[in-house]
């Protein structure tokens, strides 16, 4: 995905957010009015360790849960654009980069 964004002529500014963690306020302004389930990784491994009962939390048990453990944030996570894209959803990002 990183190269064929950069085949397409943008710059690429890298965070690693393992290592330079969100706040909960920059997380909010990113997840804006999308629902935190956009963002969160159900099928992460360690969402799947925890034993949680996906029907039962709330917006904002998942945001405590990935600002606590940011391997269940969805990634990538990619703006430009006025846009922003969660995951790796090839289709809409060559149209994105089109």
């Amino acid at each position: 995905m990183r190269a064929e964004l950069s085949q397409a002529g943008f710059e690429l500014l890298e965070r690693d957010f393992f290592k330079e963690v969100f706040s909960r306020d920059e997380l909010v302004g990113i997840i804006g009015s999308r629902s935190p389930e956009d963002f969160f990784s159900f099928r992460s491994p360690s969402f799947k360790k925890l034993g949680l009962d996906r029907e039962h939390l709330k917006n904002d048990d998942l945001i405590d849960l990935m600002l606590q453990e940011p391997r269940l944030i969805r990634r990538p996570l990619i703006s430009g654009r006025g846009m922003l894209f969660v995951g790796t959803d090839k289709k809409a990002l060559r149209e994105f980069s089109n």
